[in-house]
């Protein structure tokens, strides 16, 4: 089959999806629903590899409860707000958003993303993502802004909202304050680098890798069991090159055989220099600006590049003897894992949600969820045990859902909007009141930062269901049956939305979560700097949209797994052999009528029973989302069971068997292959859906595979089913003779079995003389003699 032909189905395929509105929710339903709360990809170009692979997995699931007659709500988003969008816009148009007015970057970002989210949708279209289109949001739309903003006021009036001045995480590349989520740890080359401070005339050596923040020295300490240093306890030491003087404490958080054993306070470096300026009421000197840059403290220094600024600053010790030696290391720093850029500390005013007192809680809602795979609970449970911040959620940036408030410029009083004013935007619209309720001024300014992508992004389950106009539907479908999403956002959007909705409805807002991997080339994880990125554009043009489906279903749950071109071969031709399959039963199904014979033949009977049990195993391991299980099982079915043995065994029968011996191999040929195309059809959707529509429809009289009724199981006494396994093994052992000899398949043999496989296989003899083209079966030791 070639590539058009792939592109042709899979466009017949969409249109017909579309036009029926094959996967619309219906809100009118009695029906069981069954509510997915899908993650919003970033509006970022185009679909990466990963995001193919995980949504076609959480499609896997959506497609398979569809069938099995669940009222699916099943909406699409598109994060499309804050500091992502931004960069995107940035880099794509060769602008800064600093370097322009608010309004007019806001505007050039709103039409940006309104031309390139028609292409970014398509991706998901394109590889048979099944949800109802007509059931969209976007992170940026009124519907998010008002929940986002109604969710900041219901936080504040619960007292979990805090606005402080004080030292947080800082991005200087993108220039906005950063949460303990958006932090990664990225290892380096770096420098130990001893330098000397002088203690009443002593020189003392202290070890640092950032020389740069000097000028923010404000003490030095050691370890209260060192007694190197216990001598300088209360005096006073110089700091080289800048010649000002910081008292020698001490205290239990220094490592002793860390270094020299002795280190600089400055603010800030870290967070222990964040803890000691707080316990010992230090006084707070800034080094580096907010861009990055050295400050007016700084002397000679100011206005450098902080890299720049250490490499001169080096070299000035070296050149006034001040620096003792430098040793390489390597070490873990924090960068903002938006850009990379290595984090500082900035004292800023941010607004923060207080949850650091909730860890005993968090655990205790995080263990009532069902986590599959379960070993991914400890994923979150690590989080949550290791977190040190409150959720700074401030982004002082242009693009995104404002904050819901004005300030008193002369005093400060906070002044919040109005829950029937929502969605708000402070610059442009009017504060609630028209003077200070606290000191009167009727000086009132507006609060300029933007809230965090991830508080809007944590609503995704009021979002979505906040499309439904009915409120008695939208109860239904809250709590959410499923969160699909990816290992690598435990942190950012599984932990903060499972918070929210404890905070705001004191309920999980699933209860179900799916973890998936992400996509490995090589063991390594994709990167364009490491130039092992795939496009699945171009995987789709090659392959199709069924083959990248059939290779994402290759991922055993939870785990990352390698990019494998092998898999997208295979998945290939099981398209291909799936039509050769369907046009050779229907080209012999021609006069039959559809009516079940009045008895079933033996091997007919045998082997429905033996796809019995794929239909229950396949059913199972779909309730534990365990769709590779299933992808395996049905995939080695078909080729092995269908394929190259029962349509060989029947093959004579359809050709040239008369009465209830062609009707049964006919019906057992119709059910069968419409059963394996049930069972395929969530992870293969195009050319399950095309055999289905040339074949199938007419009968069966519903509009799509895909919402058939999945099969159902019935008993099966597997014992039987041994028969099944014993009649392949003596083909499979006859073919191997035929094959020996170079002779070809369909040459006539005499065939010999021993006494108790003749027995067991008693009502299937006809049957294997039919496949193995035997004259005459004797008992006696295996033998095959050819005529």
């Amino acid at each position: 089959m070639v590539e058009t032909n792939l592109k042709e189905i899979e466009e017949e395929c969409k249109k017909l999806w579309e036009k029926e509105k094959v996967y619309k929710f219906d809100s009118k339903s009695e029906r069981e629903i069954y509510s997915i709360d899908t993650p919003p990809p970033t509006v970022s170009g185009k679909m990466h590899i990963g995001h193919a692979c995980s949504y076609s997995q959480s499609d896997f699931i959506a497609r398979y409860k569809r069938m099995k007659g669940y009222n699916l709500f099943y909406p699409f988003g598109t994060d499309n707000n804050g500091l992502p969008t931004e960069r995107l816009v940035e880099k794509s148009l060769k602008i800064k958003s600093k370097e322009m007015p608010r309004t007019e970057f806001i505007k050039i970002c709103n039409e940006f993303i309104q031309k390139e989210l028609p292409n970014f949708v398509q991706d998901w279209k394109d590889i048979g993502i099944s949800c109802d289109w007509d059931l969209k949001y976007s992170t940026i739309d009124d519907n998010s802004r008002k929940l986002s903003q109604w969710s900041f006021l219901d936080l504040h009036k619960k007292g979990r909202m805090y606005r402080k001045d004080a030292p947080a995480m800082w991005c200087p590349e993108c220039r906005t304050g950063v949460a303990q989520v958006e932090v990664e740890d990225k290892e380096i080359d770096s420098f130990f680098n001893d330098i000397i401070f002088k203690i009443d005339g002593e020189e003392v050596k202290i070890a640092t890798t950032r020389p740069e923040l000097l000028p923010a020295c404000v003490s030095l300490f050691y370890h209260p069991d060192d007694k190197r240093y216990k001598k300088y306890l209360g005096k006073k030491a110089k700091v080289p090159l800048f010649n000002f003087e910081v008292p020698v404490m001490e205290d239990k958080r220094v490592a002793m055989d860390k270094g020299t054993g002795i280190v600089m306070c400055c603010t800030f470096g870290d967070q222990t220099d964040m803890e000691w300026q707080k316990a010992y009421n230090l006084p707070i000197k800034l080094a580096i600006t907010d861009d990055g840059k050295m400050s007016d403290i700084s002397g000679k220094y100011q206005g450098m590049k902080i890299k720049d600024a250490r490499k001169q600053i080096i070299e000035d010790m070296k050149k006034e003897n001040l620096l003792v030696k430098q040793i390489p290391i390597k070490h873990f720093v924090n960068v903002h894992e938006r850009c990379g850029t290595e984090i500082e500390f900035v004292k800023s005013k941010q607004w923060f949600v207080k949850y650091l007192d909730l860890k005993e809680d968090l655990l205790k809602w995080g263990n009532e969820l069902k986590w599959f795979p379960d070993f991914m609970k400890h994923r979150y449970e690590n989080w949550v045990k290791g977190l040190q911040w409150d959720w700074l959620i401030s982004n002082q940036r242009y693009f995104g859902v404002p904050f819901p408030v004005w300030y008193c410029e002369d005093c400060g009083e906070v002044i919040l909007a109005k829950e029937e004013q929502l969605p708000v935007d402070p610059i442009k619209d009017k504060p609630p009141v028209t003077k200070c309720p606290k000191c009167g001024s009727n000086k009132i300014i507006p609060e300029t930062d933007v809230l965090n992508t991830w508080f809007t992004s944590s609503m995704t389950p009021q979002i979505s269901t906040n499309l439904i106009k009915d409120e008695k539907i939208r109860k239904k479908l809250f709590p959410m049956s499923l969160r699909p999403q990816a290992h690598e956002i435990i942190s950012f959007w599984l932990f903060n939305t499972l918070l929210k909705s404890r905070l705001h409805f004191g309920k999980n807002p699933w209860k179900d979560a799916v973890i998936s991997g992400y996509v490995t080339m090589k063991g390594e994880k994709m990167a364009k700097s490491k130039g092992n990125v795939i496009n699945p554009q171009d995987v789709l043009e090659k392959y199709g949209a069924d083959a990248m489906r059939y290779w994402a279903a290759s991922a055993k749950l939870g785990d990352d797994f390698d990019y494998q071109e092998k898999d997208l071969v295979t998945g290939k031709k099981l398209v291909t052999k799936l039509l050769n399959a369907a046009k050779f039963i229907f080209m012999n199904l021609e006069d039959y009528d559809g009516k079940k014979p009045k008895t079933l033949e033996p091997i007919d009977k045998l082997f429905l029973d033996k796809l019995n049990i794929l239909v229950k195993n396949s059913t199972e391991n779909f309730e534990k989302y365990e769709y590779s299980k299933v992808k395996n099982e049905v995939d080695s079915f078909f080729w092995n069971d269908f394929c190259n043995n029962y349509l060989e065994i029947v093959k004579k029968r359809v050709y040239k068997g008369e009465g209830n011996k062609k009707i049964s191999a006919q019906y057992t040929l119709y059910n069968s292959l419409f059963t394996i195309l049930k069972l395929f059809a969530p992870i293969v959707p195009f050319i399950t859906e095309k055999i289905y529509q040339e074949n199938y429809k007419n009968k069966e009289k519903i509009k799509s595979i895909h919402i058939c009724e999945w099969p159902s199981a019935e008993k099966v006494k597997e014992n039987k089913l041994n028969e099944w396994v014993l009649l392949l093994d003596l083909i499979s052992k006859i073919r191997q003779e035929k094959s020996n000899s170079k002779k070809p398949m369909n040459s006539e043999i005499i065939l010999t079995i021993p006494k108790n496989n003749f027995s067991d296989l008693k009502d299937f003899i006809e049957d294997l003389k039919d496949v193995s083209n035997a004259v005459e079966i004797k008992e006696g030791n295996f033998k095959v003699e050819f005529k």
